[in-house]
C-alpha cells in the first residue's frame, strides 16, 4: 500500500475508502465537478453493501459535501474525558463503532474514533484539526485490519506525527508482519480480528 500511495502521489491520483453512501456520494460529484481531471481509486469494499450501519440519510446527499475525515461528534461533546484516539480508515470502522458501544456501557466515553475517507492526497490540516480537540488524549492509535507490512500504516505512521499534539504519540492496532493479506481460514481471520480490536482498546477503563 505505501508503495502504491506513493506512485499515486508521484501521479497525483486521489485515493478514497468511504465509509457511508453519501460519502461516496459526494466524492463523485466533486470529482466531476472539478474543472481539471484528475484520476481517482475508491478502495471501498463490497462488504459495505450488506453493512447495516453503513447508510446516509437522505438529507446527507441534498446537502454537506465531501468529508476527507470524519470525526466522532460523540466523543467531541466531552473530549476533555476522551484519552485515547483510534484512527482508522474503511469497513473496520463499524467493528470499532461496535466495540466502541460496548466499551462505553454504563462508563464513560473516553475513547475517540476518527475516519480518515481521504488517504492521498493526505489530509493533514483536516486531520490535525479533528485530533488536537483532545488535548488529554496521550496517545493515537492507528487501527488497520491488514498486516503491518500492508494497509496503510506504512504510509501514515512517518505523517501521523505532524498531526499530533506535543504530548501525543502514535501507536499502531492491527495484524503482524505477513507474507499474506489473508489467514486463509475463517476462524483464524476472527481471532486475529478480535485481538487487534483488543488491542485498540486495551488499557482503557
Amino acid at each position: 500500500m505505501e508503495r502504491f500511495l506513493q506512485l499515486c502521489a508521484e501521479d497525483n491520483i486521489q485515493v478514497a475508502n468511504c465509509t457511508t453512501p453519501a460519502q461516496f456520494f459526494h466524492l463523485l460529484r466533486r470529482q466531476m465537478r472539478w474543472q481539471f481531471r484528475t484520476p481517482l481509486v475508491v478502495l471501498t469494499p463490497k462488504s459495505l453493501l450488506r453493512a447495516p450501519k453503513a447508510t446516509s440519510q437522505v438529507a446527507e446527499f441534498s446537502t454537506g459535501g465531501f468529508f476527507k475525515v470524519i470525526g466522532d461528534s460523540a466523543a467531541e461533546r466531552n473530549h476533555d474525558a476522551v484519552r485515547r484516539v483510534l484512527i482508522c480508515s474503511g469497513k473496520i470502522y463499524y467493528e470499532l463503532l461496535a466495540a466502541l458501544e460496548k466499551h462505553v456501557e454504563g462508563g464513560q466515553r473516553n475513547v475517540a474514533l476518527v475516519r480518515v475517507e481521504q488517504l492521498y492526497p493526505w489530509p493533514d490540516v483536516a486531520l490535525a484539526e479533528v485530533v488536537r480537540r483532545y488535548e488529554n488524549a496521550e496517545t493515537v492509535f492507528w487501527v488497520q485490519e491488514e498486516p503491518a507490512n500492508m494497509g496503510a500504516w506504512t504510509f501514515v505512521r512517518g505523517r501521523l506525527p505532524d498531526v499530533l499534539r506535543p504530548n501525543q504519540k502514535v501507536a499502531y492496532a492491527g495484524r503482524a508482519e505477513h507474507a499474506s493479506p489473508a489467514g486463509g481460514s475463517l476462524r483464524v481471520h476472527r481471532e486475529r480480528q478480535a485481538r487487534l480490536i483488543a488491542a485498540a482498546f486495551a488499557g482503557i477503563e
